[in-house]
């Protein structure tokens, strides 16, 4: 059970780097390639949102596994 966590928590934390690199900076980035134009709603567009959206959940995942590991790797 160990190993799954471990296999999980490495798969998260790679694509949760992934998801941080491609949000844009302050000149675009990776996200302006999938996306493009600005919504009149608010200052980002929904591309934009939804990989903020994915990196959260990346985060909280991350976050998670990190908790289950220490607990079940203690002495």
């Amino acid at each position: 059970m160990t190993a799954f966590f471990v296999v999980l928590h490495v798969a998260v934390m790679i694509l949760m780097v992934a998801s941080i690199l491609a949000h844009s900076g302050r000149g675009g980035g990776l996200s302006d390639l999938f996306g493009g134009g600005q919504s009149l709603a608010a200052g980002s567009t929904a591309v934009e949102k939804n990989l903020n959206r994915i990196t959260l959940i990346f985060a909280v995942t991350f976050v998670f596994t990190t908790m289950i590991l220490a607990l079940r790797l203690q002495p």
